[in-house]
């Protein structure tokens, strides 16, 4: 049974940058598929990035939307999952969130949020004009 817990949400200017992190407590993470999620007020949850597998093997996945200026990494000595957001646009204003499951997940599913048990509580970004 995995707890996550975000932080590292604020407030920033456009074009500032922000890194989050997502502790895993109750499982390894090196047991887990990872990613983050947002979801801004009337929009759909967006699959933002995604870190997936338990072997050596971990395949990282990125919404077009954010391609290039955000980059997942996880630690697993420190059973952390960190999101460092670069270049940021009022567009990426939005409820973070982190998210894993056990084991492998394929191509297609990395950005579903259905394929994951475990989530975190969120925390707010906010990116002002």
């Amino acid at each position: 049974q995995a707890q996550l817990v975000e932080s590292g949400g604020g407030s920033v200017q456009a074009g500032g940058s922000l890194r989050l992190s997502c502790v895993v407590s109750g499982a390894a993470s090196n047991t887990l598929s990872m990613a983050w999620f947002r979801q801004s007020l009337g929009k759909e949850r967006e699959g933002v990035t995604a870190c997936t597998g338990f072997s050596h093997v971990t395949p990282t996945t990125y919404a077009d939307s954010v391609k290039g200026r955000f980059t997942i990494s996880k630690d697993n000595a420190k059973n952390t999952l960190t999101l460092e957001m670069n270049s940021l646009k009022p567009e990426d204003t939005a409820m973070y969130y982190c998210a894993a499951v056990a084991g492998w997940l394929g191509p297609d599913s990395r950005l579903k949020g259905i394929a994951y048990m475990y989530w975190g509580q969120g925390t707010q970004v906010t990116v002002s004009s």
